[in-house]
């Protein structure tokens, strides 16, 4: 068993249409589900991705309207990335978010890699990262009908940062129980911080990687808006989920045993930094209730939440997600 790399990302907002203006009409990313939280139904979930929202593009949303902003710590993914084709593309995207007035950072190596850092509305802290000297599991394609060139579209999810008061115990469930292999390290911003460790998965590369960062300066993160809720990283399929499920329970780690999200089976568990680890199987994929040319353009709902639609559906605020 192996897991294949990165699956997607959860995070925090608290304003989804504010939300889905930005991933949508800044990133040029496709809203390809728009569904709910399946634990609270009285919000959105809502899943953006490349043209077919694969594994290894999704960036999803739970929506808590009203949420405290993030307040930055350890015990959390401090940083997630978004991957492009080339070095020239992170000038392209210097130049609309200076157009768009989005804060951003200056074009900067990390990992070998030319990267350009920057935030959301919200304060959602992420990274584009070039793909130009990447090898390893393949990106996504960008939605031909996006308001940004396809050429300088997102590609999928790049590396997920961990930042933690103790690396070795997260670094011994990466490679001792994951499966994961050490890639190398980079220098942390923070001076007198150990360096940033690199981990990989499958076949490596950007779209398979987790960077774990030691921080002794820093309180528990308090999650809220602009925040990221938990990493979830791919299995090829539900056999295979329920071996690592064997796997999980006969390491004593606490988990939620088998989930049926649908359009996708998983597994949840905490790491002993506290951090949240989903497994998540490839598919059945999201156009699995809807057309592929017609992804998140209605409310869908799983079978078993069908039936409830009409009250899940007057408890949500209108959404208009056509772009």
């Amino acid at each position: 068993m192996q897991l294949k790399g990165i699956h997607h990302v959860s995070a925090m907002t608290a304003d989804a249409k504010l939300n889905v203006d930005f991933y949508t009409n800044v990133l040029g990313m496709r809203l390809v589900k728009k569904t709910v939280n399946q634990d609270d139904t009285s919000v959105y979930h809502l899943f953006y991705g490349d043209e077919r929202g694969n594994p290894g593009t999704e960036l999803t949303f739970f929506e808590i309207p009203n949420a405290a902003r993030n307040h930055e710590g350890v015990s959390s993914i401090s940083a997630l990335s978004l991957r492009v084709k080339k070095d020239e593309t992170l000038h392209f995207w210097k130049k609309r978010f200076d157009e768009l007035g989005v804060e951003h950072e200056e074009i900067k190596e990390r990992a070998g890699r030319a990267t350009l850092a920057f935030q959301d509305p919200e304060g959602q802290r992420l990274i584009l990262v070039s793909d130009e000297q990447n090898i390893g599991v393949a990106a996504g394609v960008p939605w031909e009908k996006s308001v940004v060139p396809r050429e300088h579209g997102v590609t999928g999810l790049g590396p997920v940062k961990l930042t933690v008061r103790n690396a070795e115990p997260t670094a011994i469930v990466l490679t001792e129980l994951l499966g994961f292999r050490k890639a190398g390290q980079y220098p942390s911003p923070i001076e007198g911080q150990p360096d940033i460790i690199v981990f990989e998965t499958g076949e490596g590369g950007s779209g398979a990687e987790v960077h774990l960062e030691e921080r002794n300066d820093l309180p528990p993160e308090r999650l809220g808006r602009g925040g990221v809720h938990h990493v979830a990283f791919r299995v090829e399929d539900e056999d295979e989920l329920r071996e690592w499920i064997k796997k999980i329970r006969a390491a004593r780690f606490p988990n939620s045993g088998f989930v049926d999200r649908f359009y996708f089976r998983s597994l949840y568990f905490r790491e002993p930094n506290g951090i949240l680890f989903e497994l998540a199987t490839d598919g059945p994929g999201f156009d699995t209730d809807e057309h592929i040319d017609h992804l998140g353009e209605s409310l869908a709902l799983p079978p078993f939440l069908e039936p409830q639609r009409e009250q899940i559906e007057a408890r949500l605020k209108p959404l208009d997600t056509n772009i």
